[in-house]
């Protein structure tokens, strides 16, 4: 039997945005001197705690530059927020209209999403974001995915039940996690994949997601 969910969350990077363009990768990892998979490595290292907003952005930064073996003068540190910020700004071709598509069918709409300050307040004015009933970051509780608490703010201002919700996230163990309190979730590998899944065990049109 397909689910009839009342409420649809979405995750953000690599699902609502395209993954961070290799150019503005390589540009930080310029900036640090190191070559893009040590700076895949730092970037994420620390990268829990800047989205859980225990670290602010310069000490994520200095952080990051010291496990490269660098110094980092406050401008360019600046320039490394801004650039952080708009590498995570460019929208997915296709789930952006979904999400507006759905709410204007009636279903509820969210965004859960692990994110820091800076890119939060990048991404909330971007024009091309859907509207949302309701948007929950990391940084604004100070929990990241997959704790189940984060999933629980998400759902009680929603103010509906797990067994109710559609949960999309591209990554396995935030879904496991979603899974365990009761959501029912997609992993998102890309449109298409998403679609077929979706179509096949919830009752959703999935036609604004194909095109």
């Amino acid at each position: 039997m397909r689910v009839n969910p009342k409420a649809v969350i979405f995750d953000y990077g690599n699902v609502l945005s395209q993954d961070q363009p290799l150019a503005e990768q390589q540009t930080m990892a310029s900036m640090l001197d190191v070559s893009l998979s040590e700076f895949t490595d730092i970037y994420w290292r620390f990268r829990v705690e800047y989205d859980a907003g225990a670290l602010e952005p310069g000490a994520y930064w200095n952080n990051v530059a010291t496990a490269a073996s660098r110094t980092l003068a406050s401008v360019q540190i600046s320039e490394l927020i801004e650039i952080d910020s708009r590498s995570w700004s460019y929208p997915a071709p296709l789930t952006p209209q979904w999400a507006r598509d759905l709410r204007a069918a009636g279903f509820r709409t969210a965004l859960l999403s692990n994110m820091p300050v800076p890119v939060r307040d990048y991404v909330v004015r971007c024009p091309w974001l859907p509207c949302f009933d309701v948007q929950t970051f990391s940084c604004d509780f100070g929990i990241c995915k997959p704790d189940p608490e984060i999933y629980w703010q998400c759902l009680n201002r929603l103010a509906i039940q797990p067994s109710e919700v559609l949960f999309i996230d591209d990554r396995e163990s935030n879904i496991r996690a979603a899974e365990k309190i009761g959501l029912n979730s997609v992993i998102f590998t890309n449109p298409a994949e998403a679609a077929l899944e979706i179509g096949r065990r919830f009752s959703l049109s999935v036609t604004g997601f194909t095109r």
